[in-house]
């Protein structure tokens, strides 16, 4: 021992003697969960041009670097920036300029919001997102009428919690063209006694959304900064934009190029036959800031609106099975086409026949083609029998999914699917790395959350008391895992952030409390003190 000790001091006084190396920065005094393949902790690093270049303790930090600025964080968490693996960037930064209708209690309430919000905007059409009929007393659908009556002349489209349906006023309908005649595929438009309703589901959204004015240049910056500002408060260093148009992924390159967006942003092209024919021709697009080599897909719709595809009927309602929100036919054409190329497949799939029917379709495309990394995103509902097809294929799961839907879910599936229902820790177990997101605005942005619904299967309520099918719940390990460079894995970037390590980008932040050992209760109680990206302090 006394030997240990002498060499350790004989190893300090040659490293004070040699001239320092100098670095931008040093974190000390910091309790590191690195998150490498060990998952060892560290107390310092050093930082240079952005990078990581050296870690270990605060002494051995300090005695080899010159810093201009190091940072004692006086034992605080810091761990690798979290990576938000499926969320709508781009929509949250739209929404701050929408009528927000998330919680709201009754379409009363709805209403309320709608009226107050036009009183203060006067805007040409109102849009906005955020209600959710299985909040409500009464769990129906709502209609147009009142609408109708108080905005006969302004157009409205209010988009249902998970984006898979929309409420439209009759000034919105007539504007689209649209009457009890009008054809549709891939989802459904809602009649009562013969008339429209105002509800669509799915694919004939779009019969609104097409006439929907679209935002200003300055619109679409300002919602990017919104949802920039929104994410990186919340300690969000990359975020997976799941669809994305051509244009909005040009406009993100130009800021972030322009050092106008300082986030990180792994853009999912939404997939056309254009956009595949386009991007693909173009190859990958990298930057240490974008990263565009992946498509979305979408097999099938939401379970709250019933528009997830089911193998069986819909327990709650009988002989109605959900549906492909895009036909078989072009769902293997996509496949064969992006398998021809180096970007990945990520497919909106949530009830069991979606994902069956996409499995099946990945394991046709991809045979004899190695580390292609495609991803299956949601995996809500998967028939027992047909986990094993995960085996090569990455779920990207959404953990506040579960403890937001399980108050109906059993309802509308019953207690045999339900088995296969959120199964984060099966999915786990068969491909090995599951790639954790939220889904926002659909859900909270917050990664904490994320995090306390993982680990703890619960609501911010305590409820269940005992957790939400709690077998299938993830360890802090695992859920951290996920969060950071299995997330960073799904999107090919697992060199080059993810965790801290010599090398890698200086992405992390510093947490007023230890999430690996404070109690469970208490996770989502935690606070990002600083964000850095790049090492550059930008919370």
């Amino acid at each position: 021992m006394k030997h240990l000790i002498s060499s350790l001091f004989l190893t300090l006084i040659l490293i004070s003697c040699t001239k320092k190396i100098q670095v931008d920065t040093i974190i000390i005094g910091a309790n590191v969960y690195t998150v490498n393949d060990e998952f060892t902790k560290v107390e310092a690093f050093a930082i240079k041009d952005g990078k990581i270049i050296d870690v270990g303790t605060s002494v051995e930090m300090q005695l080899k670097y010159a810093a201009t600025y190091v940072n004692d964080v006086k034992g605080k968490t810091i761990v690798p920036g979290f990576i938000d693996a499926h969320c709508h960037f781009y929509g949250l930064g739209l929404q701050q300029q929408k009528v927000d209708l998330e919680g709201t209690k009754s379409f009363e309430e709805v209403i309320e919001r709608i009226v107050d919000f036009q009183k203060d905007k006067n805007v040409a059409y109102i849009t906005g997102r955020g209600w959710d009929q299985n909040d409500w007393e009464v769990k129906e659908f709502p209609s147009k009428e009142k609408l109708d009556e108080l905005f006969p002349d302004t157009p409205i489209a209010v988009t249902r919690i998970d984006g898979h349906a929309l409420l439209a006023n009759q000034a919105a309908i007539d504007l689209a063209g649209i009457t009890i005649k009008t054809p549709f595929s891939g989802g459904e438009i809602i009649k009562k006694d013969g008339e429209l309703t105002g509800i669509f589901i799915d694919a004939p959204m779009e019969l609104i959304e097409a006439k929907i004015p679209e935002p200003s240049k300055a619109e679409k910056i300002r919602a990017l900064k919104d949802a920039e500002n929104i994410c990186i408060d919340l300690g969000l260093t990359t975020v997976d934009d799941a669809g994305l148009s051509k244009e909005t992924i040009e406009l993100i390159d130009s800021l972030q190029q322009a050092g106008e967006l300082k986030i990180r942003i792994y853009a999912m092209v939404s997939v056309s036959d254009k956009n595949i024919e386009y991007f693909t021709k173009k190859g990958i697009i990298k930057t240490d800031l974008l990263n565009v080599r992946s498509f979305k897909v979408y097999a099938d719709g939401a379970l709250g609106s019933r528009g997830a595809a089911m193998k069986k009927s819909y327990s709650d309602q009988h002989n109605h099975f959900g549906a492909l929100v895009t036909p078989l036919a072009d769902l293997r054409s996509y496949a064969s086409k992006i398998a021809a190329s180096d970007y990945q497949m990520n497919t909106h799939a949530i009830g069991d026949s979606a994902n069956y029917v996409m499995l099946q379709t990945y394991k046709k495309v991809l045979k004899g083609k190695k580390d292609r990394r495609w991803r299956i995103e949601h995996a809500q509902i998967v028939d027992v029998a047909d986990f094993h097809y995960f085996h090569n294929i990455i779920p990207s799961i959404q953990p506040t999914h579960a403890t937001s839907d399980m108050y109906w879910a059993k309802d509308r599936i019953g207690s045999e699917r339900m088995k296969g229902a959120y199964a984060y820790k099966v999915l786990l177990d068969k491909y090995g790395k599951v790639a954790l997101g939220t889904d926002f605005p659909v859900e909270k942005v917050s990664p904490l959350l994320t995090f306390y619904a993982a680990v703890a299967r619960k609501d911010l309520n305590n409820f269940p008391e005992k957790g939400f099918q709690k077998e299938n719940a993830l360890t802090r390990e695992e859920t951290l895992k996920g969060m950071t460079i299995w997330a960073a894995y799904a999107n090919f970037e697992e060199n080059e952030k993810g965790s801290i390590e010599k090398g890698k980008f200086a992405d992390f932040i510093v947490l007023d409390n230890d999430i690996m050992q404070i109690e469970e209760s208490k996770i989502p109680t935690i606070k990002v003190e600083e964000t850095y990206i790049n090492g550059v302090k930008v919370k």
